[in-house]
């Protein structure tokens, strides 16, 4: 299998405005340079408002591998921009929580991130669609925007992934419980019906919220979506709930729905904002499906995550060599 390196042409966008991304932007291309990555265009993103145009205009260009440094919602925002196309996303996990480095083993390290992007192996994963917005960990109602609104800048950069707790905590003794209806447009489950609710949730990747599991079977390569709904309850049984979120094995407990499906339609009473990978970024109702293989992606080689399976194998960017398990 051929690697990054044999790139035609690499760009590299790092937001400066993720927890690590104004430390990191030299040293990273620096790194990438001397490890053989073509790199003909750098963007250093200094407000998040400027990102999305950024990566059109460097998808627009014709790079064949783009390389983004930033949190889990920069990542998101740049496999939304390259999904359906042969662009290879390279990831430079630079943020906070960094879930998607998690679920793809990608190091933290900058270092051997960068070592990653030029020795890797080319993989596809699924992208998850909220209203037609990407997300690849979770999208989220309930607590979980609370959380997202208690996360300031500030509380990340001194704490971080430690902030996700002194956030949650926060949110909590906020939340107001709502009542919200599941529906399957594949016809795989019942319409479900559900009052006071402390969160609803549909996860597309394994990790999410700093470390914590989708559920004990959730994957990033595995072509369905986790859903799950959490019931308002007793404060020491979410702390209960709570301690089973690292291995997902909170999706077993009586307070917890959970269910797996291609699609599924959201309707919440009152409507309410839903979360994106850590942005707020639509409203419910809101509409979730998988994207088969949407975006394909730069992972160690001794990550087990994902493979390539996916159409056009014998017409992508690069030669990923023959496809099958380990590849």
């Amino acid at each position: 299998m051929k690697v990054a390196r044999e790139a035609r042409s690499a760009a590299v966008v790092i937001n400066a405005g993720s927890r690590r991304g104004a430390a990191a932007h030299e040293l990273a291309v620096d790194t990438m340079e001397k490890a053989g990555v073509p790199i003909s265009s750098v963007h250093h993103v200094l407000f998040g408002a400027e990102l999305a145009g950024t990566l059109d205009r460097v998808v627009a260009d014709g790079h064949d591998l783009v390389v983004v440094g930033g949190g889990d919602g920069t990542v998101s925002c740049a496999a939304g921009r390259v999904a359906g196309t042969d662009v290879v996303l390279g990831v430079l996990p630079l943020g906070t929580a960094n879930d998607l480095a998690r679920t793809l083993e990608i190091p933290v390290n900058l270092a051997d991130a960068c070592a990653a992007v030029a020795d890797g192996k080319v993989v596809d994963i699924d992208l998850g669609r909220a209203n037609g917005q990407p997300f690849l960990n979770v999208a989220s109602v309930g607590l979980s925007v609370g959380v997202t609104e208690a996360l300031s800048p500030r509380l990340k950069r001194h704490l971080g992934p430690l902030a996700y707790g002194v956030a949650t905590l926060r949110a909590y003794a906020r939340h107001q419980p709502f009542g919200a209806r599941l529906d399957f447009p594949e016809g795989d489950h019942e319409p479900i019906t559900l009052e006071h609710l402390l969160q609803v949730a549909v996860g597309n990747g394994r990790h999410y919220g700093g470390g914590n599991t989708v559920s004990p079977t959730a994957g990033i390569d595995d072509h369905t979506l986790d859903i799950y709904a959490i019931l308002a309850a007793p404060f020491r049984e979410h702390v209960n709930i709570a301690r089973l979120l690292k291995d997902g094995s909170f999706v077993e407990h009586d307070r917890v729905y959970h269910v797996t499906s291609r699609r599924v339609r959201l309707f919440t009473e009152p409507p309410l904002s839903v979360n994106l990978d850590g942005e707020i970024a639509t409203i419910t109702p809101t509409d979730f499906a998988i994207q088969r293989n949407a975006v394909h992606v730069v992972v160690p080689q001794s990550s087990n995550s994902a493979s390539f399976d996916g159409p056009g194998v014998a017409s992508g960017p690069f030669n990923r060599g023959p496809v099958g398990p380990g590849t």
